[in-house]
């Protein structure tokens, strides 16, 4: 047994502090470019993505998205057939299937076959290898196979929240982006069924330290309730943010039913109910469900985050998104805000 002392940070442990700024707008570009190590492709967006959740990766999402050069990471469950019907109206550099790691161990698996299927199909650019432990010994091996069997595509991995098998998945394992968050989610509950995981920001600031010595990048996925903490997740270092929460809900989702919209952990009851029980025979649940109206168009959202993120770069004086980080100045609090009417 050992105990850390360090303090360990979570978004409604700080505020951003303002700097002097001679920026005249608010109306400032918030894409970057980047190189990835492996893959040796670039990209250039708005890199804040929607989550291969059920409710938020969907192929409604991603036409959405894409007008916006933002990226969906694809929920796993689509058949082939739903992949034809919407596969040619994809901006393939902003749509990013994901798989399990089922696929290279066993050529006749569901996931392999229908990730090749896609690849052989249309120009996929990027695949997103999701699991919920990303620190099994398969999962990086998988990783590896990963990389052997798809050289020029970039690939994002995870989930993991340390520095350590971080730098492992980039340089043992060729794994482009890393994405970081063990039980962060709004409908995750890893946390309190295994009381297992680390505070999201400082696990952000750790790995970004890692990763970026070695030429890799992060997502932060999960946590973010706001635009502010999207803003803290790319001052703590983070590359991209991927949202579940904050994009779920809404009439992309193609989960609404008599005008309500639900929302569910990947690894929640509702989640094997849909989706059938997982095959290495794991029967706990770590998440659940949520459902209510539908908070209409997506695209208002999506207006309200990126005009949030806008304006917090102008308080800090970054004219462009990669200098957030640069411009960053965490101070420790004890209340971010005034909830005399509520949260909102």
């Amino acid at each position: 047994m050992h105990i850390n002392t360090s303090p360990k940070l979570d978004f409604p442990d700080v505020l951003i502090e303002p700097k002097r700024s001679n920026i005249p707008s608010r109306d400032l570009p918030l894409t970057r470019t980047f190189s990835f190590p492996h893959s040796g492709k670039s990209w250039t967006g708005v890199p804040i993505m929607a989550s291969n959740m059920d409710g938020v990766g969907t192929f409604s999402m991603a036409k959405v998205l894409q007008k916006r050069q933002m990226m969906t990471v694809m929920r796993k469950h689509y058949g082939f057939n739903d992949w034809m019907k919407h596969g040619n109206d994809l901006n393939w550099n902003y749509v990013v299937p994901s798989t399990g790691t089922n696929a290279i161990w066993d050529p006749e698996a569901s996931d392999y076959r229908l990730l090749k299927q896609i690849c052989d199909r249309w120009p996929v650019k990027h695949i997103c290898i999701d699991v919920a432990n990303g620190y099994q010994q398969n999962f990086v091996d998988f990783c590896k196979r990963m990389r052997d069997e798809f050289p020029e595509i970039t690939l994002m991995a995870g989930n993991v929240c340390t520095p350590e098998i971080t730098e492992e998945l980039i340089l043992g394992a060729g794994v482009d982006v890393v994405k970081i968050g063990i039980g962060p989610g709004s409908v995750c509950t890893t946390r309190i069924v295994t009381g297992v995981g680390m505070p999201q920001l400082s696990a952000i600031m750790a790995c970004a330290d890692a990763a970026h010595q070695h030429k890799g990048m992060i997502i932060g996925d999960g946590g973010c309730t706001s635009s502010g903490d999207i803003m803290k997740a790319f001052g703590g270092g983070a590359d991209f943010v991927m949202l579940g929460g904050m994009l779920a809900f809404h009439d992309e989702s193609e989960t609404v039913s008599n005008g309500s919209v639900s929302f569910y952990g990947m690894s929640s009851e509702d989640a094997k109910k849909v989706h059938g029980a997982r095959e290495d025979g794991y029967r706990t649940a770590e998440g659940k469900s949520v459902t209510m109206e539908s908070r209409g168009p997506i695209e208002n959202t999506v207006n309200a985050i990126l005009g949030g993120v806008q304006s917090g770069c102008s308080y800090i004086g970054a004219v462009r998104l990669k200098e957030v980080c640069l411009r960053t100045t965490f101070n420790l609090v004890h209340r971010t805000h005034n909830r005399v009417f509520g949260d909102e």
